[in-house]
């Protein structure tokens, strides 16, 4: 199964099973990329948010005019910071964004239990090498690559560039059958 992507200079199309990574500058808009990979030929969207509350993932939703309907969001922040939280059927938590265990679970159940075009966002990845460490966020990326891959579907992996050091940026780029690089001025730059 091949999924468009509206993302500037990239593939038209990609194959279901691919992941990319998208390196911004630690200050950078990704919200628009975001979106855009979200909302483009997509049956159902799982948006793992370890940055930002489910609250805030939902008005960025909003915003940018995604069918909320078809998101499913995982908040990994609101338990740890002592929020308010309802669980429900679109939002889901697990207890902290270095519970990678929880994360690669959650991100599993939802490909199991959805069915066609399937995307999965995960901002960022360089949460969880704070919360945790570069080694254990890259067995995590490498576990929901490989659900991605079992189940045909695709994911865009957030990475900011200025915090990590450049082995640990190429470890990660390794990883990834794209990467999309977002500069400081919004121009974007990707290798497929």
């Amino acid at each position: 199964m091949d999924y468009q992507l509206a993302i500037e200079n990239t593939p038209d199309t990609v194959p279901g099973g691919t992941g990319i990574l998208l390196l911004h500058p630690s200050t950078g808009e990704t919200d628009r990329i975001d979106t855009e990979f979200l909302s483009t030929d997509t049956d159902e969207m799982l948006v793992i948010s370890t940055r930002t509350t489910a609250r805030e993932v939902r008005q960025k939703l909003e915003h940018y005019e995604v069918d909320e309907d078809r998101a499913t969001i995982l908040d990994a922040l609101s338990v740890e910071r002592g929020y308010t939280r309802r669980q429900s059927e679109n939002v889901k938590y697990v207890s902290a964004p270095d519970d990678l265990d929880g994360i690669v679970d959650e991100t599993r159940v939802f490909l199991e239990s959805t069915e066609g075009k399937r995307r999965v966002s995960l901002d960022s990845v360089t949460e969880m090498v704070y919360y945790s460490d570069a080694e254990r966020a890259a067995e995590a990326v490498d576990a929901i690559l490989e659900l991605l891959a079992e189940h045909d579907a695709v994911g865009l992996f957030h990475l900011a560039k200025g915090v990590h050091d450049d082995d640990e940026l190429e470890d990660f780029r390794a990883r990834f059958d794209g990467v999309v690089d977002l500069s400081e001025d919004g121009s974007v730059e990707a290798d497929f």
